[in-house]
Formats: structure tokens, sequence, C-alpha cells
């Protein structure tokens, strides 16, 4: 079988990675480098920053996704010698009302609990004196996105039945009947018997030309990095929605915005003095630490943060693993393996009826 996966984010390379690995002849094309739109942008929590407002179905993602995540990067580091650093450092809410997400832990069977303030300035000494509560879950990992990133494409490119699209933009789709048989590119026609779309923001854009309504439009975020020293932070942090993710090496990323301004993905001052604020607010000692890096990313925001996985109805061939808003390296490893379960006719993961296309497109 000849699969075509549109898209170059963790997502299709995960997904191109785990059909190749099963025997099929993979074609990944993305309109620009490989890993260069969300996937790199994002912050690479192993968890949704807020879990307990997501659906059941959106939480079976994240739970089989987290359990894996430390069996993948050390897959992809024995494999291709390039280390995601997938770093478990815990996580913890600042300020945050427990009963909801307690509530969710218990019934989830996930281990969070509330802790006194004082524990966490004792583990955390940089932060602000001035929270009240806190909520608590160890094993919450980060993976340093970038890093992913550039594993997952050198193991591809390890595999002779794999053939990597950079700088590719797909300006049609090639369409027999009710048959989606591949994409037209401004280097030629791509065919395939399989078509998958997983291209995030991009997703909604690339259907319109099917007459399918695909409900994904691109939501802007920006970050900015700093560099402390190795033993500044040590877990996450988060409250009021902005967060500090600490890396190995000591780099602290704050983040992030959420903008709908289309597909504009310039970084702005404004966000830039808005996300110095919250560091300062969360991490005092920043305010005389030096921005290394601040960038903006398109996230690919869907109705609650649910993506589509599965087959297109009416569109043979046309496959979607796409629209998982803030949540696509959370939900990498289970998308990915639940769409080439289907694909390639094996018993799902996961029940798959909540993701799938149907009755879900205009």
């Amino acid at each position: 079988m000849r699969i075509l996966v549109v898209g170059g984010g963790a997502i299709g390379l995960l997904s191109a990675r785990l059909l190749a690995e099963a025997g099929a002849e993979v074609c990944l094309l993305d309109q620009g480098a490989l890993g260069g739109e969300s996937s790199w942008a994002g912050g690479g929590i192993v968890s949704p920053l807020y879990p307990w407002r997501y659906s059941p179905a959106v939480t079976a993602l994240a739970h089989w996704s987290q359990d894996f995540y430390p069996q993948l990067g050390e897959q992809l580091l024995r494999d291709t010698g390039v280390d995601p650093e997938v770093y478990v450092t815990g996580l913890y809410w600042l300020d945050q009302e427990p009963a909801a997400p307690l509530a969710w832990a218990a019934r989830e069977g996930r281990p969070m609990r509330s802790v006194p303030v004082e524990a966490v300035y004792q583990a955390e000494p940089a932060l602000a004196k001035r929270f009240s509560q806190a909520l608590h879950m160890p094993g919450v990992a980060n993976v340093r996105n970038p890093r992913l990133l550039k594993a997952l494409r050198a193991a591809l490119v390890q595999l002779p039945n794999v053939t990597l699209h950079e700088n590719c933009a797909v300006t049609g789709f090639i369409r027999e009947g009710t048959r989606i048989c591949g994409v037209r590119t401004a280097a030629g026609e791509i065919r395939a018997d399989r078509v998958v779309v997983a291209a995030g923001a991009w997703s909604g854009e690339l259907l319109r030309s099917l007459d399918i309504a695909l409900p994904v439009e691109p939501v802007k975020g920006q970050m900015i990095l700093y560099k402390c020293a190795e033993d500044f932070l040590t877990s996450i942090v988060l409250t009021d929605g902005r967060y500090a993710i600490p890396r190995r090496d000591g780099h602290v990323l704050i983040g992030s915005t959420r903008e709908h301004v289309g597909f504009d993905k310039v970084p702005t001052e404004e966000a830039l003095a808005s996300l110095k604020a919250s560091a300062v607010e969360l991490l005092p000692a920043l305010a005389e630490a030096e921005v290394v890096k601040h960038w903006a990313g398109l996230r690919p925001g869907s109705p609650g943060g649910l993506p589509f996985i599965g087959a297109v109805p009416g569109y043979e061939g046309l496959w979607l693993n796409c629209g998982h808003y803030r949540n696509g390296l959370v939900l990498a490893p289970a998308s990915c393996r639940l769409l080439a379960d289907m694909l390639l006719g094996r018993e799902p993961i996961i029940d798959p009826s909540p993701y799938a296309p149907a009755g879900r497109l205009g």
C-alpha cells in the first residue's frame, strides 16, 4: 500500500513512521521544512494545561500518550542518536481552585494532590511568594520538541520505504469519481492509495478545494525563552493560563498567548511585553534575565480541541489526523497509533468513534 501523508509536523512525522514500520510505502510532504511550524513552536508539555476541562475522548488520547512518551524517547534515541529529552519534572498549578481538578484526578486515577504552598516554595525557591494554594501532579514530563522533530525526521530517513518532500506545497487533490488518488503540487502529481491530511492549521484550507468544511482554524501562540542556571526551576509551573517550563540545560520557556489573527505568525512587541510581565510575576529573578528568543506559531484550533482521526465519508482514500489545537505534541503518539491501526485494519488502541470525521464536517 502506498500512503501519502500531507504535513510534516509531529503528527505527520509520527504517522509516517508508524505506517512505514508496518510495511507501507510512505511519501511525506510539507509546504515548508519538516517540523517547521506548530510542532516546533510549542512548549512541549506532555499534558493538557488543564486536563480536567477536556472531554473523555481527549483524555483517553492524552493518557495513552503520556504513558508512552518515555518509551518513545528511548526508541528514538536508540534508533537515531538524537535525544528528544523527555524530561519528567512534575507540574504545579498555583492558585487553582482544587475541587474540579481533584475530582477529575480521582475519577481518572491520576496522582494529583493539594500541597502546602510552603512546600512548593521550598522545592522551587525562585517562585514569587504571592501564591496561597497549589496542586501537584508528579510524573508530568516535557519534551524538547525541536529535538523530537529532528529525531523523527532522522528515523524516517533511515527507512527505505519512505520518501520525503520538503518545500512542496499541495495545490489540489487528484480525484477520480469518489476516490482521492493523490495530490497536485508545483513539482507535479503524487499518487497514492491513501492520502492522510495532517497539515495542522492549514488542514481546513487544503480540504476547502474538495468542498469539505473542516472546522480547523489557526490560533496564534507566542512564547519567549530565557537561559538560567540549570537548577533555577525544576518543575513546570502554571497559573492564570501562563506557564514556565524548565529544560534540562537551564532554559526556561514562558508561554503563551492565544490570538485569532488568521495565518499571521509574526511575533509582536505587545505579546513580548505581556509574556515578560507574566515571567516576572511567576519568577521575579527573570526581570534581570535576557530573553534569548521570542517566536510565534499557529495552533490548529478545533471545537473542544477534539482531533479528527479517520476516513472522510464520501471521499474514498482520504483520511484525516488533524485539529489537535493546543495538544498536538501531547496527543501525537496515541493519535498516530490510532490512525495507523484503523488505516491498516488492526484492532485500535482505543475506541475510534469520538474522533471520526463522519458527522463533524460541513
